[in-house]
């Protein structure tokens, strides 16, 4: 009886720090972004086949909150009528948004994203493209708001474009994200002329295409300068995906608003510090 009695008093002591445990957890995971940006290639890979369900498979072991996709069409001959976004949506129980940047073979091609969030609304703008035009779709979430793009294979286009992103995320309210296939080289005149008003999240010596050994680096997630103070990143990595695409899926985990201590937590717990991440 007596043993009972200081099991139940052992148990309600420790409660307390139960409901901490609990409550930190839930603060760290609402407050976690797994970012990724996927050019898929309309879902055809370094084998020439067409499978949408691969790439699905692809984006449902990175576990992304949100994916900004390069390369799809929507009802096209090419696509045998389907919309991809909502194929591969519906294999990965995300929500999903389309951006057409051109009129292709009875139906559009441009860029979308998904996300686990449903988002609280978007539009999207065309940029310049002289070989195809392009499009800057803008996501708006409750915490952020997250870019895709698919920019052109030509500098000048590429530099006509930049006006724009800046523009936009000058006018936004919230942590600002930007992230696609930019098709620009580390040292191109492009991303040195961005890197004035973002910072790069993920590793630039990484190549991403292509994908089956990749030596070039062409995607990139980038936040706005001035809100970094919102969050801090935790890590980034290129996908090791050699066949899904012609590109690799690259990603970023951040942190919003955690504060130092909080922060430093779930550094720990993945080995790394806030020296090593340069932050």
């Amino acid at each position: 009886m007596k043993q009972a009695v200081w099991l139940v008093a052992a148990l309600m002591l420790l409660l307390p720090l139960g409901k901490v445990y609990s409550k930190e957890r839930s603060e760290r995971e609402n407050n976690a972004l797994r970012i990724m940006s996927y050019n898929i290639r309309n879902g055809r890979g370094m084998d020439d086949m067409t499978d949408f369900r691969r790439t699905a498979e692809v984006i449902n072991k990175v576990c992304p909150d949100v994916v900004a996709v390069q390369e799809l069409d929507s009802v096209t001959g090419r696509s045998g009528g389907k919309d991809v976004l909502r194929e591969i949506a519906g294999l990965t129980l995300m929500h999903h948004i389309y951006a057409p940047a051109i009129d292709y073979d009875g139906g559009k091609y441009g860029i979308g994203m998904l996300s686990k969030e449903k988002p609280l609304g978007y539009r999207y703008l065309s940029l310049p493209g002289r070989e195809e035009a392009r499009a800057l779709l803008v996501v708006e979430f409750e915490k952020y708001i997250y870019c895709c793009t698919h920019l052109s294979l030509t500098e000048e286009d590429r530099m006509l474009s930049l006006p724009v992103i800046r523009q936009v995320a000058a006018s936004a309210n919230k942590p600002f994200f930007i992230a696609g296939d930019m098709n620009a080289h580390p040292d191109s005149k492009f991303i040195r002329q961005l890197k004035n008003d973002f910072v790069i999240l993920t590793d630039m010596e990484k190549p991403t295409f292509p994908a089956d050994k990749p030596d070039e680096t062409l995607d990139y997630i980038a936040a706005y300068a001035k809100d970094t103070v919102a969050f801090t990143r935790i890590s980034s990595l290129v996908w090791e995906e050699p066949a899904a695409s012609d590109h690799r899926p690259i990603l970023t985990d951040i942190i919003f608003n955690l504060g130092k201590e909080m922060t430093l937590r779930v550094l720990n717990a993945k080995g790394e510090t806030l020296k090593e991440l340069n932050l």
